[in-house]
């Protein structure tokens, strides 16, 4: 009898482990968030000439501290190559944000929104919204599936305008294809910039 004193909660023991262990129940990946609170963009002439930049700057994050965002100012009838860093500066980080999303390209993708006529090429509106995915951006980075990236893109302004320029980075992991829009996914950034060609 007191072998299966012993045994049977042992047993019982062995049951929980071995039920509560299943595969059912192994914790899905979580998709750790980064916190980005610095964005600079920058425009370099294709032919020469001043290169422009414009930051959006939030000193500690979601914190109660204002954030700040430059205007972007371009010359008209120019070719530009635009690049961007984003970065994590909130206390005495100076993380790369830009690094991780390269390496998670395959899971990312930028969005362009802009009003219409502030380009020659891309012209439109941009590839923002169920429906716009194949309006014309001019991404000049892709991922290992030949997908667009969105770190580095192309724009030719036109005649003297204003108005607004609008960067959406979805995070997509194993969702991200040809057809996939910034309604698929979450939103790393989703900024709206004043934008003037003089």
């Amino acid at each position: 009898m007191k072998f299966l004193r012993i045994t049977i909660p042992v047993l019982l023991l062995f049951t929980v482990l071995f039920t509560s262990c299943s595969d059912d129940d192994v914790p899905e990946a979580e998709n750790e968030e980064e916190v980005i609170n610095k964005i600079t963009l920058t425009f370099t002439p294709a032919q020469g000439g001043d290169v422009v930049t414009a930051t959006y700057l939030d000193p500690d994050g979601e914190g109660t501290e204002p954030a700040t965002q430059e205007d972007i100012v371009l010359q008209a009838n120019t070719e530009y190559e635009l690049t961007m860093s984003l970065k994590n500066t909130v206390g005495d980080e100076n993380e790369e944000i830009t690094d991780e999303i390269n390496e998670e390209s395959d899971a990312h993708m930028f969005f362009f929104g802009f009003t219409e006529g502030l380009f020659t090429d891309p012209q439109g509106t941009g590839n923002i919204g169920a429906g716009n995915r194949n309006n014309d951006v001019n991404y000049e980075d892709v991922d290992v599936n030949a997908l667009p990236v969105g770190l580095i893109t192309s724009w030719t302004t036109g005649d003297a305008a204003s108005g607004d320029f609008r960067i959406v980075l979805k995070h997509q992991p194993n969702l991200k294809s040809q057809s996939t829009t910034t309604e698929d996914g979450l939103s790393d950034v989703d900024l709206t910039w004043n934008i003037e060609v003089e």
